[in-house]
């Protein structure tokens, strides 16, 4: 349970890629063997080191076909340390990884989620005045944006799912719950004001409409359909919450905690588009009641499915980085991320481990083009923008999930969100994130997550979904020795571990990992912390923040974390890299570093039908079967 775990936690380099933007690399390997080797020395080559031999290159008398089942079939990176394995073995004479190119089919057109569902029903698009400025839900290329860019909500219509039955909270500066495009889907029962401590969370007046942030949020999740007021919400029949809380001189953690856990039996997604300020220099996170009620959230809620819980990861910009966050980067919340019309991310955007998704903020050649939706006073606006409102985008989204199969727990949303999560035409506009494939075939980006939303296809495995096995805590291992961080090179921590195998927190496949991490420095912002997974996977855990000066403070067991290890198996050792990014010389201390691995001991798609072979859950599912055989 996620509550023991509570009681514990309470007491290399992203280099820019220079090789063509269209070159592939596949998971063939073309292995030469010293002298003059027969099939069967081949076969126990290959298992040895986890390939699998196809046969011999034809017309060649030492040369073999490998193929590693546990990489994808295509991936934009070479694969260094699965050539390393082959060549340091003292019967290969040399090994390459073979790279790939496009071969289509002739009238051949890629599976899209109309041909995996039997019942679509394909729908007019909404009367709604502002729909046509909507283009996180239809992006027809308004606006400067790029076609089809957007949350594919009308393929989770047409299968009949509108988020009926589900009610979503934004927590925030309240809500116009009388606004005529709300009031129909406002569950006054679930709402509540924790800033004046009574039922009626209406945003408090201003000249300035300084409060109309709730409601912006409250009408992407559930505005109404066709009724001829502003536009519609993504799941315009499910209901939305009012928790007013932000709105009084300072937070406590009482106001916190209550929030988060007010009603959750009523509420199903807490949407938060808030956090610790975005300075860049900040480290804060929830206080221990908050924290307590997020876990009671997750353990109890929505009868013990557990409640969801949708974070903004920030507008910090490069010069923070959403890991200082300690909302956004919980394990708990799912950290959301913002891209713009054309697919680049916003420069108010930070970028961490630890986001899961993307969805959508403002326009990109129209700055004032933001995302269309409710306003205070029965007005509509279009300027609403920030990952303020990509979170509840994405609420809206695990809102038709929850319709199409109210039986997820909050941790089947988080894989339905990386299965079903798309690249689509995402880009870091400045070049430094590239895609990568973790070891099981899971592509992310240190920006984005696993892509973008899809609602379509999330609806579609949805229906499908076999609840993933239970989940467990393994403490992999500590290193406490105090090391000195020199000005000019990186310090190399490693943690060989076997996943607590034959223990009761024995973990196989990982979900989340966390880095818990003691050190200070004479610049925190100039430090960098990069995590290496037994399978290759470079995690940049923290960034350089160029506006962070403290010399005091540092982290005190901060817990960072990465999901870029998703699906991964655990076991093997762990490479943890500190260093300074720093024009002038900084020195510092790493004084503890504890990993800590989460996730299943069975593997978590067994039972599910794979509708797409070239689908993620395919290709992942397809990695698990054949590490099980090894």
């Amino acid at each position: 349970m996620e509550r023991a775990w509570l009681s514990l936690l309470l007491p290399l380099l992203l280099v820019a890629d220079h090789r063509c933007a269209a070159e592939v690399f596949t998971n063939s390997f073309l292995v030469a063997l010293k002298g003059r080797p027969d099939a069967e020395l081949a076969r126990r080559v290959a298992a040895r080191n986890g390939f699998d031999c196809l046969g011999p290159l034809l017309g060649s008398g030492n040369q073999f076909h490998f193929v590693q089942r546990a990489l994808p079939h295509a991936r934009s990176k070479r694969s260094a340390a699965h050539t390393r394995r082959l060549v340091v073995d003292p019967q290969v004479e040399w090994a390459a990884q073979q790279t790939g190119f496009k071969r289509v089919k002739r009238g051949y057109k890629p599976l899209r989620v109309e041909n995996l569902v039997r019942d679509m029903r394909p729908q007019r698009d909404p009367a709604d005045p502002y729909f046509q400025f909507q283009w996180y839900l239809k992006n027809t290329g308004q606006n400067g944006g790029k076609a089809k860019l957007d949350l594919n909500v009308e393929a989770a219509w047409a299968q009949g799912v509108t988020g009926k039955n589900v009610t979503t909270a934004i927590m925030d500066d309240g809500v116009d719950y009388m606004h005529p495009d709300l009031k129909h889907n406002y569950n006054a029962r679930a709402s509540y004001d924790f800033s004046s401590n009574d039922p009626y969370p209406y945003p408090r007046y201003t000249d300035d409409w300084f409060n109309s942030h709730g409601t912006r949020c409250a009408g992407e999740v559930a505005a109404a359909r066709d009724n001829g007021v502003c536009g519609v919400g993504v799941a315009y029949d499910s209901k939305i919450a009012g928790i007013r809380m932000l709105d009084q001189p300072y937070m406590t953690d009482l106001i916190e905690a209550n929030s988060m856990g007010h009603e959750p039996s009523l509420i199903d997604i807490y949407s938060a588009s808030w956090g610790p300020t975005d300075d860049g220099k900040t480290v804060d996170g929830p206080r221990n009641a908050t924290m307590r009620a997020i876990v009671r959230g997750v353990n109890e809620g929505r009868n013990g499915l557990g409640n969801i819980y949708v974070w903004a990861s920030g507008d910090g910009g490069e010069e923070d980085d959403c890991n200082c966050d300690g909302y956004a980067a919980s394990m708990w919340t799912v950290s959301i991320n913002s891209a713009i019309n054309d697919g680049q991310n916003a420069h108010y955007d930070e970028s961490c481990s630890s986001t899961l998704a993307s969805t959508f903020s403002n326009g990109a050649k129209d700055p004032n083009t933001g995302v269309a939706t409710t306003d205070l006073y029965g007005k509509c606006t279009t300027t609403h923008s920030g990952t303020s409102a990509a979170a509840p985008e994405a609420a809206g989204v695990f809102a038709l999930a929850l319709e199409a199969n109210p039986q997820l727990t909050w941790r089947d949303v988080q894989h339905l969100t990386v299965l079903t999560s798309k690249r689509n035409s995402l880009f870091d506009a400045k070049g430094r994130f590239h895609w990568t494939m973790n070891g099981v075939g899971l592509e992310f980006n240190h920006l984005f997550g696993f892509g973008v939303l899809d609602a379509g296809a999330m609806v579609a495995l949805a229906r499908q979904w076999k609840s993933v096995p239970a989940r467990y805590h393994c403490e992999a291992g500590t290193v406490a020795d105090v090391q000195e961080i020199p000005p000019n090179r990186s310090v190399l921590l490693k943690i060989a571990t076997n996943a607590c195998q034959g223990q009761d927190t024995q973990v196989n496949y990982l979900e989340h990992v966390q880095a818990v991490i003691t050190l200070n420095a004479t610049r925190r912002g100039d430090v960098e912390l990069f995590l290496t997974s037994p399978m290759g996977t470079r995690s940049m855990i923290l960034s350089r923040r160029v506006n962070d000066d403290d010399h005091r403070d540092g982290f005190t067991k901060w817990p960072f974390m990465t999901t870029h290890t998703w699906g991964e198996y655990p076991q093997g050792t762990w490479l943890l890299e500190i260093s300074f990014n720093s024009q002038s010389s900084q020195s510092g201390f790493i004084k503890e570093w504890t990993l800590m691995l989460h996730g299943t001991r069975d593997p978590p798609y067994n039972d599910l039908p794979v509708s797409d072979p070239h689908s993620k859950l395919a290709i992942v599912k397809k990695a698990h079967e054949e590490r099980s055989k090894l």
